[in-house]
């Protein structure tokens, strides 16, 4: 009886210093956007931190917030996480890693209808043109500036990114309205696009806008990254190592999720035509 007794009390230590040494990943995300991240993990982005977390073999621990305006300045640079997914590659106030996509803004119209070839199409003074608005002060995305910098204005609504979180995916409002016939033409960024628009109940088209970059500051094309606190250049390796290693199934769950990209992977059997 008494020898097995210390064996016990390591045997419970060992148990016990194994938890402490647990990894645990905080992942901070938006609960109600899809296709990148939702509370079920049904996003995108939830699929590429299950794989992050088995190759370093970590445990996840989400923390869910909105996300607006100060998200990141009350999540990661708050300390209440450790990875935000989905960020644009080299944002300031934060150590992103290398790209694992580039995409774009993109046209969206019923399937027939004609698709502007660029900003400077015609077509867009004649229809009437849904772009994405941030936040409830309506801050214009690129494509806004883009069309009022033409003075295309009078035929264009607006569509928040934001909307109701009463409800389920409020940014995919903007594509339905496309489909409803309520806009003619959607200009919305790519990833959003091209997963909500497969989901309608008549078929869309898209294609990229065009220029890329409508001047300095209004660029149409972003890399996107994941994103650590400044001064964790650890974690920033090792994720730039997983998705080096991770290459191919990255670029399979775009794929399912309808990303049209820009980079190496063909775009063709992404989204764009």
């Amino acid at each position: 009886m008494c020898s097995s007794f210390p064996r016990i009390l390591v045997a419970a230590a060992l148990l016990v210093g194994g938890q402490v040494q647990a990894r645990e990943l905080r992942v901070c995300a938006d609960p109600n956007n899809l296709p990148f991240s939702n509370a079920a993990k049904e996003g995108f982005e939830n699929r590429i931190v299950d794989l992050i977390a088995r190759s370093l073999e970590a445990d996840v621990t989400y923390v869910w917030r909105a996300q607006r305006r100060g998200f990141l300045r009350e999540t990661l640079k708050a300390e209440q996480c450790d990875l935000v997914p989905g960020l644009p590659s080299n944002l300031e106030g934060v150590r992103t890693t290398a790209p694992y996509y580039r995409s774009s803004y993109v046209f969206v119209v019923r399937s027939g209808e004609p698709l502007p070839k660029s900003y400077n199409d015609p077509l867009l003074r004649e229809r009437r043109i849904g772009v994405q608005l941030v936040g409830d002060d309506g801050w214009n995305t690129p494509p806004a500036h883009a069309l009022a910098r033409r003075g295309i204005t009078d035929n264009v609504r607006g569509y928040t990114l934001y909307g109701d979180y009463r409800e389920p995916d409020p940014p995919a409002r903007i594509i339905r309205a496309v489909a409803d016939g309520e806009i003619d033409i959607a200009v919305a960024w790519g990833p959003l696009a091209g997963y909500f628009a497969s989901r309608q109940k008549v078929a869309l088209d898209l294609a990229k806008v065009s220029p890329a970059f409508d001047g300095p500051q209004l660029p149409m094309v972003w890399d996107i990254s994941l994103a650590v606190r400044k001064d964790d250049d650890a974690l920033r390796r090792e994720l730039d190592d997983f998705l080096q290693q991770h290459r191919g199934e990255i670029d399979m769950i775009l794929a399912d999720y309808g990303v049209p990209r820009l980079d190496a992977v063909a775009h063709h059997a992404a989204g764009f035509p």
